[in-house]
């Protein structure tokens, strides 16, 4: 909106009016504001949450896990999709992992416990 020329006499601000920088611009970068990704879109699960309780099945498999997971948002907001799905795919993989080892541990943890009280009770004189 304009209210057109200054007043005569009065030569106004050195910039040519207005508030603001001299070329017009706003504040922020040029591509819409801050905290915009790159990436364009919403990034996709990264599953450290996943990741995380992975740590209580096999805890050597969940470390490759949170350390992909954590790298998914920062690939994606930095334009890397192709990265950001590769990071999420080796996520998901080493939490598989980390929760498939730990299911079998624990069977198997539970399965001896049983056969060895099964061993020691035949085993006991009384």
């Amino acid at each position: 909106m304009s209210y057109g020329p200054p007043p005569p006499g009065n030569p106004g601000p050195p910039n040519g009016g207005g508030y603001g920088p001299p070329n017009g611009g706003g504040y922020g970068p040029p591509s819409g504001g801050y905290g915009a990704p790159m990436g364009g879109g919403t990034p996709p699960d990264n599953g450290l949450t996943w990741a995380i309780v992975a740590i209580f099945c096999c805890w050597p498999f969940a470390i490759p896990a949170i350390i992909n997971a954590t790298k998914v948002n920062d690939l994606w907001n930095r334009g890397d999709q192709a990265g950001a799905m590769e990071a999420q795919a080796q996520a998901k993989k080493w939490t598989k992992i980390a929760f498939i080892l730990g299911s079998i541990s624990l069977v198997l943890s539970i399965g001896f416990s049983i056969l060895n009280g099964i061993l020691i009770a035949s085993s006991s004189p009384y």
